[in-house]
């Protein structure tokens, strides 16, 4: 996919970029395969925010994409690929043998009439799952499971993949999109194939209405709110924080501090952090 401008005809169109959808079907979603989305606006079951900046939205029904990947044995033709406006990656509609239709996350590279299947049988090529032992090392993977059986958790968004850098001991050591390095189980399942539209990062909004209509609501400054609202709030016209340090709307330091209580037991899967790659200015 390719990035698509538009003519200036308006100061919001002048930026305004998207993703060239014009290889993907224009039809509705399948029936049977979406639900409807009751929105929440960020609040949980008691009423309480606990998502801020967000609300209203445009309306969209839920795609069910299956994550699993584990009907094994039986193969499956791609008969369409569509967009889905709750994700930034594109869906395959696969058409079972047997009658069956699932969605999947649509890989780089994988077009209609492909025939895919997952399992230990199935083929060594994109949009096929099997278990990682399987998969060569040379292959990109994404929607790998963390645990088997759970269904796919990790590289689910647009461009994203996974490299499998050694197999040793019943797990494999995996390097993420964001550099850290995991541990996982080699019965763990993943699909071939980079995850598709990874032109997605160099969209462009270009107006503030088309994050409303994502349901994001504004953020604003704590510099700009009053004294009750906010720690860095109050004060006549322009003022500094007047701390020793950020502070979040709770009260919470914001920087320079580890806020993190405790280790996760999922921590000693992890060989190398992410923090690690990063540069230090």
């Amino acid at each position: 996919m390719a990035i698509k401008t538009h003519k200036p005809t308006s100061p919001g169109r002048r930026t305004y970029t998207r993703v060239d959808t014009a290889k993907l079907d224009r039809k509705r979603p399948e029936r049977g395969l979406v639900r409807s989305n009751a929105k929440s606006a960020g609040r949980n079951n008691s009423g309480r925010v606990t998502v801020r900046h967000r609300g209203g939205g445009a309306r969209r029904l839920i795609r069910v994409v299956d994550f699993k990947r584990d009907k094994d044995g039986v193969p499956a033709r791609v008969a369409a690929l569509e967009y889905d406006p709750n994700r930034s990656a594109f869906l395959a509609l696969l058409h079972y043998a047997d009658g069956e239709k699932r969605y999947i996350l649509a890989p780089e590279g994988l077009e209609r009439g492909q025939t895919v299947a997952s399992g230990d049988s199935a083929p060594i090529r994109v949009g096929c799952a099997m278990a990682i032992e399987r998969i060569p090392p040379d292959r990109p993977i994404h929607n790998v499971e963390l645990q088997p059986g759970r269904g796919g958790q990790l590289a689910r968004s647009a461009g994203a993949s996974v490299q499998i850098l050694a197999k040793e001991g019943g797990y494999a050591q995996l390097r993420m999109p964001s550099g850290e390095v995991r541990m996982v189980s080699l019965r763990c399942r993943a699909t071939i194939g980079v995850v598709s539209n990874s032109d997605h990062q160099n969209v462009r909004d270009g107006k503030a209405g088309r994050k409303r209509h994502r349901g994001i609501r504004p953020t604003v400054r704590g510099s700009a709110m009053g004294s009750h609202d906010h720690p860095h709030g109050g004060g006549e016209g322009k003022a500094p924080i007047g701390q020793a340090a950020p502070r979040s709307p709770w009260g919470w330091k914001t920087l320079g501090v580890r806020t993190r209580k405790k280790r996760k037991p999922t921590s000693r899967f992890i060989v190398r952090s992410r923090h690690a790659t990063r540069k230090r200015r």
